[in-house]
């Protein structure tokens, strides 16, 4: 029975009443709610296009010239205001690069807030339900399985990094010449494999060795039920490219589906599959628990102590690829921005190199590389400080209302005012710009300086691994590994030149952020 048009076209002007009506009741309920509490509004930014699309054209053409950091300051600029109102693709949300207002989401009023539902929505098709794309009693759950993993003893491994080490330092000898100096390399590519590999062993109790692919001679063997180490690195890189993509449509994330997407999930879940696997197999268990070792292994292996929590397939597999995202491009990422930093200022690495070799010696004859020396090398830490400071890893991240709650400040003309965050909005927090902020960090905030860390203090000002319960529990695998590296490769080249000519400062912001130039060197072996 085919409805007359009259009806269809009242049923639909009654919606659309309905919906209008419906919004206007809530405004006013919102505008109410925020008066009683002393809200008011902050700057709101001005749209030349219906919708605010120009918001999403102005993001896809940041990311087209790998920018898209250094457009979210710009965006404060235009604003006038480091907290403000915008709309995306009809919704409205907020931007802030307060330490106060972060500090609300995060930590004070901790409970107000989720990932929300675009997030997981988008992440899951690659990571599924994991640590990072859990709420509640998900997230708490994933949480307590993976806190005990990261204690001292599994993050202070050293042997197991100095292993990986050495396979990269292989992969540099291929490209020294007679005059003790390297062709160009890029070390970014080469911290990404190290991080890869040591990741793995970590995590699987067994590494795909991907630095093995640099030295000549070597044979490519199919490995993980016909896969190689490349391929799954390229996929994960794929995948999480298509996840930054879709991120920036916001709640409008499921129309878009880049080419490839579905095939790097696939590739990705099919490589972790191999491992949870064998971490499931009966056989295996049986034969660990007749020799009295499983769970008591003298190496310690990530996996094997997950899957005595669990032993969901797909949970483990969810909570591995969180975790290898964590443990390979957040470690990786930052390698790569110290030393972009250290090879463009000669000074400072000599000044780095002098210190290590005198804490730790020369790299033919290192001594007392320990993690709680490295925790106590001063200068070290204060350079990871500034890499960090300048080029978090994480440079935007957001939060998403799960009743009205409210900000502490960025309303009213001073902007002094709490703002009034309805239920169901999202807001986006950048600490990139926070950690650029020149009323924070003084008018050299652009530059590198470790030594700015000379005595200082800080708080929610400078967060490069998050903060409050979600804060990042891995923080102090990716400082030990990254100042590991650091020492060996210091000990090993008295010099390292940049050899990349682009002045401009371009990034390649997935979920993590690194060098969309790489990290192109030239080193002087001492």
């Amino acid at each position: 029975m085919q409805l007359p048009v009259e009806i269809v076209l009242l049923a639909a002007a009654a919606c659309i009443i309905y919906l209008v009506v419906s919004q206007i009741i809530i405004s006013r309920q919102n505008a109410a709610n925020a008066r009683k509490l002393g809200c008011k509004e902050p700057p709101i930014q001005r749209n030349r296009y219906p919708l605010g699309i120009d918001n999403l054209l102005r993001a896809i053409a940041a990311d087209k010239a790998k920018l898209f950091p250094v457009d979210a300051i710009q965006r404060t600029i235009d604003n006038g205001a480091i907290t403000y109102k915008y709309t995306l693709l009809g919704s409205t949300n907020y931007f802030t690069a307060d330490e106060k207002n972060i500090q609300a989401m995060l930590a004070t009023n901790f409970s107000d807030w989720d990932l929300g539902p675009n997030r997981r929505g988008n992440f899951y098709p690659l990571l599924g339900n994991g640590i990072f794309t859990s709420d509640g009693i998900g997230w708490e759950h994933s949480r307590a399985m993976m806190r005990p993993q990261f204690a001292r003893d599994q993050v202070s491994d050293l042997d197991l990094e100095e292993r990986h080490v050495q396979n990269m330092m292989r992969a540099l000898d291929v490209s020294i010449g007679r005059d003790d100096w390297t062709d160009c390399v890029d070390l970014q590519v080469l911290f990404f494999r190290l991080t890869l590999d040591s990741a793995t062993e970590f995590l699987f109790g067994e590494s795909v060795d991907s630095q093995l692919v640099l030295l000549p001679g070597y044979q490519s063997e199919k490995s993980v039920d016909g896969l190689h180490s490349s391929d799954f690195a390229s996929a994960f890189d794929q995948g999480q490219m298509a996840l930054a993509t879709r991120a920036r449509f916001a709640s409008r994330y499921w129309i878009v589906w880049p080419k490839g997407f579905k095939e790097s999930c696939r590739i990705c879940h099919e490589f972790i599959d191999h491992f949870v696997r064998l971490a499931l197999s009966k056989e295996l268990r049986e034969k660990e628990l007749e020799k009295g070792k499983y769970g008591k292994k003298e190496k310690y292996v990530f996996l094997e102590a997950l899957a005595a929590e669990t032993q969901d397939p797909v949970e483990l597999r969810s909570q591995l690829l969180n975790i290898l995202l964590a443990g390979r491009d957040t470690t990786a990422s930052l390698l790569g921005w110290l030393f972009f930093c250290l090879t463009r200022d000669p000074a400072r690495y000599r000044k780095l190199r002098g210190i290590i070799i005198d804490a730790f010696g020369t790299y033919d004859n290192p001594t007392g590389i320990t993690f709680a020396k490295i925790k106590g090398c001063t200068y070290l830490q204060h350079c990871n400080n500034e890499a960090l400071r300048l080029y978090p890893v994480v440079p935007i991240n957001g939060r998403f209302a799960n009743k009205d709650t409210v900000l502490p400040r960025g309303g009213g003309k001073d902007g002094k005012s709490p703002i009034f965050v309805p239920k169901n909005t999202a807001v986006d927090y950048s600490v990139h710009v926070m950690h650029h902020r020149k009323d924070i960090w003084g008018p050299d905030a652009e530059e590198f300086i470790p030594e700015r860390w000379e005595g200082k203090r800080v708080g929610w000002e400078f967060l490069p691994f998050n903060g409050g319960p979600r804060i990042c529990i891995g923080q102090q695998f990716a400082l030990t590994e990254s100042s590991y590296v650091t020492i060996r490769l210091l000990q090993r080249f008295d010099k390292m030149e940049n050899l990349e000519t682009d002045p401009v400062v371009r990034h390649n912001l997935t979920l993590t952020n690194c060098s969309a130039l790489g990290v192109k060197v030239r080193a002087h072996v001492a």
